[in-house]
């Protein structure tokens, strides 16, 4: 059984971030270059999830932090008065138990609870099992991209929104 709950002082941010660098190396691996996938330091994303502007939740397990979700007011200036579900990642070998679906009900829920009627997303437009992931909870492919580069190759991000 598991909890969906926000972060904590007790919460080790090592383990938090060690959810996003092994959900990166499964989910991204043929679609981010595996060199710099397997360069992903130790502790990448610890001080992220303590960002002022963000909330962040865990997802845990027999007292194990198995995923994570980010959310906040949109960063983007194309969605002004959307909420943004930055982030959801799980370790790898939680994937497809519904702990996916667990964070993102509860991401809506406070984003919807802060007084948000939409809600926005990116995505990397390869990653072909978030963005199914995506239009299952009910969001719809928006029109903005972005097109950035991770190491050293070209990718697009596609946004997805929905109603609250």
């Amino acid at each position: 059984m598991s909890i969906v709950r926000y972060i904590d002082e007790t919460d080790d941010r090592l383990k938090i971030s060690n959810v996003y660098e092994q959900s990166w190396k499964s989910a991204y691996k043929g679609i981010i270059p595996q060199d710099y996938l397997d360069c992903i330091p130790s502790g990448r994303w610890a001080a992220k999830v303590d960002n002022p502007s963000w909330h962040t939740l865990v997802c845990v397990e027999d007292e194990k932090i198995v995923g994570t979700s980010s959310f906040c007011k949109s960063r983007f200036d194309a969605f002004p008065g959307y909420g943004e579900v930055i982030s959801i990642y799980l370790l790898p070998e939680y994937v497809g138990r519904g702990y996916g679906r667990q964070l993102m009900e509860k991401a809506l829920a406070e984003l919807k609870q802060m007084g948000y009627k939409k809600v926005m997303l990116w995505v990397l437009e390869e990653n072909t099992n978030a963005r199914d992931f995506y239009e299952r909870m009910g969001f719809q492919l928006a029109s903005e991209v972005r097109d950035d580069s991770i190491g050293g190759k070209s990718i697009r991000e596609v946004s997805y929104e929905k109603d609250l």
